[in-house]
Parts: C-alpha cells; sequence; structure tokens
C-alpha cells in the first residue's frame, strides 16, 4: 500500500505532518526547526549548534545520562543535526515505541539549559571544532564561504568559532532559544506505520503549550564575491581547489535541471572531470554539485591533487565547464537521471529517509511534495532544460579558493 500524507497545525503554530505507511516495519518522527547559522548575529554565531548539543543535556525531568537511557530502553536510533538554515532532531524505532520516542524528543526539545551544562559543553564544541581545522577541505570550505558572502550570514560557520565560543554567555543562548525554537517555527515530521490522529493527541498534549513567536527569516541581499582567494599552509602537502558560483534556490524549479547538469560535470565517476582528472591520475578526487538553499543556491566544484599538477588541474577544470553544455548527450542525461532517482527511492526506502526528507520540503517549499512527486520531476528534465539553466546560472566560477602547501 502507498503512504498516505496527513497534516494538521496546533492552534500554537506547531505544524505536524506525516507520510503514514500501513505495511512499513518501522516508524520514524523529528522536529525540524527553521534556525541556523546565517540566523545567528555574528558575535553568537555558533549558537544553533551550541544549543543542538545543550538539547541532550537533560531537562527538567531528565538528566542527560536519562535522555540516553530512555532513547536506548527503547532501542530508537535517533541523532540530531545543524545546517546554515535548520536544526533538527528525530528518532527511529519500532512502531510500538514511536509513542515513548515521541515523548523523549519533545522534552529535550525544551532543554534546562543550565549554566554548568553550558559550561561543560562550551569545551566539547572547542573540540569539534579543532577537530575540523585539521580537516583541509572544511578549512578551505569555511574561507571561500566568508570570502564568497562576505558580510551576509550564510558567510557564518555552523561551528563558530573559538572566539564566539568563548565569548558566548548561557543568557543569550536562551534569548535565542527562546526566540526561533518557537511552536510556529517548527515542524514534526513522521513517516511510517503510526497512528497520526493518537500522535496529533500526544503532540498536543506535550507541545501544546510551545509559546509562538512570530519569529521569521531575514533575507538580506548578497554582496558582489571578493577576488580569489589563496590559502598556504605548512599543514597540508596536496593542493585543494573549490570554485563557487550561483545555482538555483531550492524553491525554484529549475533546480532539478541545474542539480543534473552538476551530475554531468563532477558525478564521483563517469562524469566529466571523473575522465579529464581522475581517471588519468592528475587529480586523487574532483567533483561537483549543486547546493540549493533558502533563497539562494550554489555550484560547488572540487578537486585534490599534487601540488605539481594544480595549475594543470585548474586549467582542465575550467575547460571543462566552459565546454559542458555543448558536450551533454542524451545518454549523458539519461545516466544521471536515473542515478539520481536511484539514490532518491534508496534513500525513502526506509521511514527515516521518507522522515527526513519531509521535514526539509515542508521547512523550504512550506508545501508537501511527494516522493513520487520528486522523482517525476527529475524524469521531466530534457536536454533544453540544461541549457536553459546553464544559461540562467553559468557553470563559470564567480570566486575560485585555493589550500597550497607553503613553500
Amino acid at each position: 500500500m502507498a503512504s498516505t500524507f496527513r497534516e494538521t497545525t496546533l492552534d500554537n503554530g506547531l505544524r505536524i505532518a506525516a507520510e503514514v505507511d500501513p505495511d512499513a516495519h518501522t516508524a520514524a518522527l523529528g522536529f525540524f526547526v527553521k534556525t541556523g547559522a546565517r540566523d545567528e548575529t555574528p558575535a553568537l554565531m555558533g549558537v544553533s549548534h551550541f544549543l543542538e548539543h545543550m538539547m541532550f543535556k537533560g531537562t527538567t525531568q531528565r538528566t542527560a545520562a536519562q535522555v540516553d537511557l530512555d532513547f536506548d530502553s527503547i532501542g530508537a536510533n535517533h541523532n540530531a543535526f545543524t545546517t546554515n538554515e535548520m536544526t533538527a532532531f528525530w528518532a527511529h524505532c519500532l512502531p510500538e515505541r514511536l509513542p515513548e520516542a515521541e515523548e523523549v524528543l519533545s522534552d529535550i526539545l525544551r532543554p534546562a539549559l543550565r549554566p554548568q551544562d553550558f559550561d561543560d559543553e562550551r569545551s566539547v564544541i572547542l573540540e569539534e571544532i579543532a577537530m575540523y581545522e585539521d580537516q583541509p577541505f572544511w578549512v578551505l570550505f569555511e574561507r571561500a564561504m566568508e570570502a564568497y558572502f562576505e558580510t551576509h550570514p550564510l558567510s557564518h560557520r555552523v561551528l563558530g568559532t573559538p572566539e564566539t565560543i568563548k565569548a558566548m554567555r548561557a543568557d543569550q543562548m536562551t534569548e535565542y532559544f527562546r526566540s526561533r525554537y518557537s511552536a510556529d517555527n517548527t515542524i514534526l515530521a513522521m513517516a511510517g506505520r503510526l497512528d497520526f490522529d493518537a500522535m496529533v493527541e500526544r503532540v498536543a498534549t506535550h507541545c501544546g503549550g510551545w509559546e509562538r513567536t512570530g519569529v521569521v527569516r531575514g533575507y538580506p541581499s548578497f554582496p558582489a564575491p571578493r577576488p580569489d582567494l589563496t590559502i598556504t599552509s605548512d599543514q597540508v602537502n596536496r593542493h585543494y581547489l573549490l570554485m563557487l558560483a550561483p545555482g538555483p534556490a531550492l524553491r525554484d524549479e529549475r533546480r532539478y535541471a541545474a542539480s543534473l547538469l552538476m551530475q554531468v560535470l563532477g558525478d564521483t565517476d563517469g562524469s566529466r572531470l571523473y575522465w579529464a582528472l581522475v581517471d588519468p591520475g592528475l587529480a586523487e578526487e574532483a567533483q561537483a554539485q549543486l547546493d540549493g538553499r533558502d533563497d539562494c543556491g550554489n555550484y560547488f566544484v572540487f578537486a585534490s591533487c599534487s601540488p605539481e599538477h594544480a595549475e594543470t588541474v585548474e586549467r582542465i577544470t575550467l575547460e571543462t565547464m566552459d565546454g559542458l553544455v555543448d558536450s551533454i548527450t542524451d545518454d549523458d542525461l539519461e545516466r544521471v537521471r536515473s542515478r539520481v532517482a536511484t539514490a532518491a527511492t534508496l534513500h525513502g526506502e526506509l521511514p527515516a529517509g521518507r522522515m527526513r526528507r519531509l521535514g526539509r520540503v515542508l521547512t523550504y517549499l512550506e508545501e508537501y511534495r511527494s516522493l513520487e512527486d520528486e522523482l517525476a520531476r527529475i524524469d521531466a528534465v530534457r536536454l533544453e532544460d540544461l541549457r536553459a539553466v546553464a544559461a540562467s546560472f553559468p557553470p563559470r566560477p564567480a570566486l575560485t579558493a585555493r589550500l597550497t602547501p607553503k613553500t
């Protein structure tokens, strides 16, 4: 039996939605809050991710140890994530344990935010930042985003910086939480075998008292990108290249064509960049993708190679991008379309995948779009659509960033 979409909204604005599948063997639910690094002030950079950690530090009813124990006792797979644009908390379990998983998640979404926990977790965040500073791609990516977006909040680092985390106060976090983790800025998405009406009744009991704040996201204009960026470091021995260019936003229907265009250019194997750079041994990896966002999108092209191949890799990458549109055939399109459709279908095989997709779709698009509808839109893309989106959003870098060994 195909899944059935159900939704309702509580009086306080909390939106509840589900893809109900009576034949599923499991069920999943997740709270999706429309807040992330782009919603922070520069001084509070990293507070959304910091709050993700604090949610698991306990509530007025549970200690941190009890939160973990309660999830473990029902056999739930649970996790959370923070991006530039959303924060999510989810659990995947057997259908009969879904009500218990909902109660635990609802409870931790109203954390105690104890000062002692705040001080303890600050050290954990600083260690996480230090760990990412040891990864060359993330060093280059964060610096490139700062150069590309400049003063726009999309330049903010999700983890924050050591300076912002050290300076952050517990009362600032509490005020940010009160404003943005409101009922009317949150979606509860569910999928799998579940009783929708019974779950809504439970959620109303646990979350019906959450405050409505009327918070909205700001959309400032984008500055022009800065000149190219080159970083030298004695911590790397490879050359890393990252190119950024404007692409369609997630609400833009052209994103389907743009995503397929990037698959032709830089899928992990069988793509233009693979045959031009990886197969002949000029680069260890070369990839391209569309990163769609709330009000914009970006093409990302990334490659890593030995320093002696740096100029050749960059030249061939640009030549490949310039010749991309004229070189695409129907066979190319069919290949990547099938691969994207397969990946999307596999991701939706389990209720956890469907739940996460549903939460993202409703957060970004604010309207329901089924997996089958998404697949139909992918299947409808034609060569002329790729050419049209390339004309509107040329796959030519607006900013090129490099991380290379210090000589």
